[in-house]
């Protein structure tokens, strides 16, 4: 790929619904208009409480909720995605976020993300539960263990909270949102090929 200063950051919770089909297309149409991109795990939960919100809007809003999981049902099939209803919905996704924190500075944190959609969404797996964690780390051969502690570690704690601090100055209000690097924000799933597009004019 050439050498390229255009940059999209994207923005993601683990337990955001839409973020799974996000996750799973945007390296190969980033690779595609050479656009770099940077993901950036971050927790909607603080977000949501400065809306008065104590869970998703899906589950505050049945009606929404119900017409959102048959359009990801659709949108999976689409792409040839398996899915999984989780249960429970949302899911606490702390300690997920946290350990992509530690993948993402090397070199298996994409990987490790789109393994976490997929056992979340794909699978109906607890990602709450630090042993469907440790299998997705141990299936990309890294030290389950060792990572799982340094994700407790205080420094990771800061380096997240200050990560969910930044999305809220960036107005971001949802997941999976992109930010370009003039500071264009776009929000969802199928926003995805316009933020690109932006990004490479």
């Amino acid at each position: 790929m050439p050498m390229t200063t255009r940059t999209v950051d994207f923005w993601f919770e683990f337990g955001s619904t839409y973020s799974y089909p996000a996750a799973m297309r945007l390296a190969p149409l980033a690779k595609a208009g050479s656009i770099a991109v940077r993901w950036r795990p971050f927790m909607l939960g603080p977000i949501f409480s400065d809306q008065g919100w104590d869970t998703s809007p899906f589950n505050l809003y049945p009606a929404k909720g119900r017409n959102m999981w048959r359009d990801l049902e659709r949108i999976c099939l689409a792409l040839n995605l398996p899915f999984t209803r989780p249960n429970p919905f949302p899911q606490n996704t702390l300690h997920a976020a946290r350990v992509a924190l530690i993948g993402l500075a090397e070199s298996w944190g994409e990987d490790y993300c789109r393994a976490i959609y997929c056992a979340e969404f794909g699978e109906g797996r607890s990602v709450e539960n630090e042993e469907t964690i440790a299998n997705v780390l141990q299936d990309l051969r890294q030290d389950a263990r060792a990572v799982l502690q340094r994700a407790r570690s205080d420094e990771i704690k800061a380096q997240l909270r200050a990560q969910t601090e930044e999305a809220r100055k960036l107005d971001i209000f949802g997941s999976p949102s992109f930010v370009t690097a003039d500071g264009e924000l776009f929000w969802g799933n199928d926003r995805l090929e316009a933020a690109l597009n932006w990004a490479g004019r």
